[in-house]
């Protein structure tokens, strides 16, 4: 299997240094501020949009009856505050891109 390894904060502080010409601890004090950011206005207003990657948004879950796996037993599942993540078409479109349909 191919060696997968994943982007750290690290990585991504020095890729963003490099390619703005800043050094790393400004870089490492963007990807903060910006966390902070979408964190503060996700809470305040429910969506927070990152151009041209996606939004964060809050959403509501109504209060459901769900059943227990194990047991088979109605559970009552109280109502929460959620937040998802919606990516962009353009970005989406990019890592998989859509289907040709066949023309008949």
């Amino acid at each position: 299997m191919a060696d997968n390894k994943r982007m750290t904060q690290t990585a991504i502080v020095r890729e963003l240094a490099e390619t703005t010409g800043v050094n790393n601890r400004v870089a490492k004090q963007f990807v903060e501020s910006l966390a902070e950011l979408a964190v503060r206005e996700t809470k305040k207003n429910g969506v927070f949009i990152l151009p041209g990657i996606g939004r964060l948004v809050r959403a509501d879950r109504k209060a459901r009856v769900g059943r227990n796996p194990a047991t088979g037993e109605a559970i009552k599942i109280p109502a929460k505050k959620v937040v998802k993540f919606r990516v962009a078409k353009s970005v989406k479109d990019a890592i998989v891109p859509p289907k040709k349909v066949a023309a008949k």
